[in-house]
């Protein structure tokens, strides 16, 4: 059985001549003006008349007001990224229907990422060379990697980052990416802040900090820009040079959680990983710039789907469970333990490292999942749901009757499993 062809996307940077420059921007400035006026329309409908809108009607709108005197200035652009505009509001309102997402938000011109999408219809790629619709002429790519042999693009997406930096991210099937051979290694990942990552194995990968490595450089870059007049031409030249930190910070930590991350996928073949409450911590003013530049989010969106890829697993273990204080060799369950205590012992006797010990938790934990295809939450007086807690006396004699919630029959993991 041959597994299906993936589809992925390689990023390019490019240097647009002043014309395609120009170009982009007004197809910028179109799609997201299309944006919110469908986005409006659509509000409003619901607000006033609980009607949804789909994007057949907004589509229609859309010929609409080309043919308005107002917007007309949209038919100066490509069609084709106002159309893929809509279908991604319609994208946004399914995942927002469905509870994956909130509700989708107007666009803004300095706070929105300035992108526009091409479909084959709206661009040419031949021998090595990209032109887009309206462009008389094939864009300046910097070809860092080669893209796959015979690769054909389905889409072609054109950005420009906070920074000024020009992008083109172009989607094509890569028959290159096959799954890695099938090993019986598993590891559990505990991520924290100053040890980024702590692996069951008992190994432990120091925290880079890159946003602490050029705090200075931000501090000062953001300093000169408050003392700008708002609207000149030295503000906008100082918000370019923050941007410009940013940026350099960001791709430091692309680039290493990509190592990192390639890594685990390549010697593991189940990783257990711990669902983390990002959005909650970050409230916490005192965590919320150490959270945030760990990224702990992105780390585990890059093993899904490096996982996807390659043929491993990636199992996530319930936020609330105790992993740092179950033993991870009788199973006892120790009371409050604070932050700073880094090594406690068991009544076994048996001594252990803080993050070592969750990690082994958690393995153990995705090993049950694994094995038993349910989630795992610990025991508490009653779940989030609503639904009661199973009692005391059930529990230990599901953990007597089911390997799964003993950890496989090798670590004893005090956990319920749901149904």
């Amino acid at each position: 059985m041959t597994s299906a062809v993936v589809k992925r996307a390689f990023k390019y940077r490019f240097h647009p001549t002043p014309a395609q420059a120009a170009e982009l921007v007004r197809t910028f400035g179109c799609v997201r003006k299309v944006y919110n006026l469908a986005l409006a329309v659509r509000a409003e409908a619901w607000s006033r008349h609980r009607e949804r809108i789909g994007y057949n009607a907004t589509s229609a709108m859309l010929t609409a007001w080309k043919r308005t005197d107002e917007l007309a200035y949209l038919n100066e652009v490509s069609s084709v990224p106002l159309q893929q505009t809509l279908r991604h509001l319609q994208a946004a309102f399914t995942n927002f229907f469905a509870g994956r997402a909130r509700h989708p938000r107007f666009k803004s011109k300095r706070r929105s990422r300035a992108s526009a999408e091409y479909t084959a219809s709206a661009f040419r790629y031949r021998d090595g060379r990209l032109t887009l619709a309206k462009m008389d002429r094939p864009l300046d790519i910097v070809w860092s990697r080669p893209l796959p042999d015979g690769a054909a693009p389905s889409t072609v997406t054109v950005s420009r980052d906070r920074a000024g930096r020009w992008f083109v991210s172009l989607v094509c099937e890569d028959p290159g990416v096959r799954p890695f051979p099938v090993t019986g290694t598993a590891v559990g990942v505990d991520l924290g802040l100053d040890r980024l990552v702590t692996l069951s194995t008992g190994e432990k990968i120091l925290n880079p900090r890159h946003e602490r490595r050029d705090r200075t450089r931000l501090a000062r870059a953001q300093r000169e820009l408050t003392r700008r007049t708002r609207g000149s031409a030295n503000r906008r030249r100082a918000a370019l040079r923050v941007a410009r930190v940013h940026a350099r910070i960001a791709d430091r930590r692309r680039d290493f959680l990509h190592k990192l991350t390639t890594r685990l996928v390549r010697e593991n073949q189940t990783i257990a990983v711990e669902d983390l409450a990002v959005r909650n911590m970050v409230r916490n003013r005192r965590l919320a710039r150490g959270v945030s530049d760990a990224a702990w989010r992105e780390a585990r969106s890059m093993l899904e789907y490096k996982a996807a890829w390659y043929g491993r697993e990636v199992v996530v273990v319930d936020r609330f469970l105790p992993s740092s204080r179950l033993c991870s060799v009788c199973g006892a369950l120790r009371g409050e333990m604070s932050l700073d205590v880094r090594v406690w012992r068991c009544g076994c006797g048996a001594v252990h490292d803080r993050d070592v010990n969750a990690a082994r938790n958690i393995l153990a934990a995705g090993l049950a999942v694994s094995a038993c295809g349910a989630g795992v939450r610990p025991q508490r007086e009653s779940s989030r749901a609503g639904r009661s807690a199973v009692k005391q006396e059930t529990l230990r004699r599901e953990r007597r009757e089911s390997p799964c919630l003993r950890g496989g029959g090798s670590q004893p993991v005090n956990l319920t499993v749901l149904p």
